[in-house]
């Protein structure tokens, strides 16, 4: 017989939850009562944690029936057990192997994506009410750990992200850092309810669940303007992400774990006034305050002697607005002017720290964006000093690691909602995707209408390698011809393909038929379900 290929298993109803038991007695087993300041404990990946149970299972030995691998219910959502979870240490044959072991006896259909995902997730449950019995954890966190070689820590994972799948059900791939691929820039475009919000959760899944468990875990930050994704109600999403409720930062709550302002501890002065020139020009554009070119040159310089106050340490708004306040002619001191009333705004509402306390790019944070309107000045100000201290970590960092395969992706900066970040000239977010090209860091922006990404300023199309476009609300037709390069019939039948389009599909351009130059210049997916 040859191999049992462990691919597209699908996972039964409530696995997770079911494991979630499990994974709580094993962390308390391994993690000490207490760690120092900064020192996380220990939190074990599902993907780790179904490879534990199923190894378990297998481990028993009594003869397994049929009539029970019956009774085990698939979820329909599609929520599959990763590849990774078999495939890691090399270990796939091993598995095959076991499996053959334990149903010999049966008359198992080994090439039924159902059958196999019956017996994977029955292995996965008995294995974890065997470890939950009393003494067993311990026995088998003594047994000696003897690593398989291979495709283990230390590789490049491959970001082949299975998003959804094609007509025919055949899986849907997007392939973010092979070798050949000039960028990650992912943008999404969907209307209300079209399902964005879980292409955004199947992709932060696909890209977690790929690298957690390698040397290359690639983290994100998640700017959540709905609040969906930091919703206490929806806190069972936060498993699919590898992440707990620590990874949520709530503004409103305590600031922001961080100063969003640069240390120039050792540079020059030209650059403390180029960069007090863009501070200036970032405070005035975030409320959209009109000042005259004096107001502008007093901010600017504010900016520089609040420096010159700290010794080039990071700042904070109140020196800023005390600084301004002593440039004013003195009649003027006691009065609020534009500027000033932006600052008081920023230090009245307490967003960020004065020192760092975390790091921004080896963990994985959701900012909690849903207690400020939209469009106004303190989520422009969250968005827009956040993505400018990343572009500040991001300099520091030495390239992106290559292998024969693949290039090294270290983080994702997700902002749903962004057509609030695109309608001024946002510098500090074209210049995360220029200097994240080589330093292995990306962005997915999601909008409601596919022209938010092209204006005046930047035209995101153009850097972006995945344009995932769902339902509209409105279709740009020049955007369609851009994007497409197409006319006439070509035209109309990506226009009607996207009018057309259901809850949870869209539409991605076929690279195949655009090297060819013949057959359809797109694909249609229906992407898997997981929140």
């Amino acid at each position: 017989m040859s191999t049992i290929k462990l691919q597209n298993i699908r996972q039964s109803e409530g696995l997770l939850e079911e494991l979630a038991p499990l994974k709580h007695k094993l962390e308390e087993r391994i993690n000490l009562k207490s760690y120092s300041e900064n020192v996380k404990p220990v939190s074990l990946s599902y993907n780790l944690l179904q490879r534990i149970s199923l190894s378990a299972g297998l481990s028993i030995k009594e003869k397994r029936k049929l009539a029970d691998i019956d009774q085990v219910v698939i979820s329909k959502t599609g929520l599959r057990i990763h590849e990774t979870t078999f495939a890691r240490f090399n270990l796939s044959d091993l598995w095959s192997s076991l499996l053959k072991l334990r149903y010999h006896h049966l008359n198992i259909d080994w090439t039924s994506p159902v059958i196999k995902s019956k017996v994977i997730n029955y292995e996965m449950q008995r294995g974890k009410d065997l470890l939950m019995q009393e003494g067993n954890i311990e026995e088998w966190l003594t047994i000696s750990d003897v690593r398989g070689g291979g495709s283990g820590y230390g590789e490049i994972p491959l970001l082949n992200l299975t998003i959804g799948s094609y007509e025919d059900d055949i899986p849907a791939l997007i392939n973010l850092n092979g070798r050949k691929i000039p960028n990650t820039q992912i943008i999404v475009a969907g209307a209300t309810g079209s399902g964005k919000s879980n292409l955004l959760a199947v992709l932060i899944n696909e890209i977690r669940t790929l690298t957690i468990e390698s040397s290359y875990p690639v983290n994100f930050l998640l700017f959540d303007y709905k609040g969906e994704f930091s919703d206490p109600a929806n806190s069972e999403w936060l498993p699919l992400f590898e992440v707990d409720e620590s990874a949520i930062l709530d503004p409103i709550k305590a600031p922001l774990p961080f100063t969003p302002f640069r240390d120039f501890t050792g540079r020059t002065q030209n650059e403390i006034n180029l960069y007090a020139s863009e501070m200036a020009i970032a405070l005035i554009a975030i409320d959209r305050a009109r000042i005259s070119a004096n107001m502008n040159n007093r901010l600017s310089e504010a900016v520089i002697n609040a420096y010159h106050k700290s010794h080039n340490k990071p700042i904070t708004f109140q020196a800023i607005l005390q600084c301004y306040t002593e440039l004013q002619p003195e009649r003027d001191q006691e009065k609020d002017d534009s500027v000033k009333s932006v600052l008081k705004q920023l230090i009245r509402n307490n967003l960020f720290a004065q020192e760092d306390s975390v790091d921004l790019i080896k963990n994985s944070f959701i900012i909690k964006m849903d207690g400020y309107p939209k469009d106004g000045p303190l989520a422009k100000a969250i968005v827009f000093f956040i993505i400018s201290k990343l572009n500040t970590i991001y300099e520091k960092l030495p390239k992106q690691a290559v292998s024969d395969e693949c290039v090294e992706i270290r983080h994702f900066t997700i902002i749903d909602e962004a057509h609030y970040m695109l309608d001024f000239d946002n510098k500090p977010l074209r210049e995360l995707i220029a200097v994240g090209r080589n330093k292995g860091l990306s962005i997915i922006l999601a909008t409601q209408n596919m022209d938010s990404f092209k204006s005046k300023f930047f035209d995101f199309y153009a850097n972006a390698q995945y344009p995932l476009l769902m339902k509209q609300q409105s279709i740009a037709d020049g955007v369609i011809k851009d994007l497409y390069g197409v006319s006439g019939n070509e035209f109309n039948e990506i226009k009607e393909a996207i009018s057309n389009l259901q809850l949870g599909e869209l539409i991605i351009k076929n690279p195949t038929a655009a090297a060819l130059g013949m057959g359809k210049k797109f694909k249609k997916i229906k992407v898997s379900h997981v929140i």
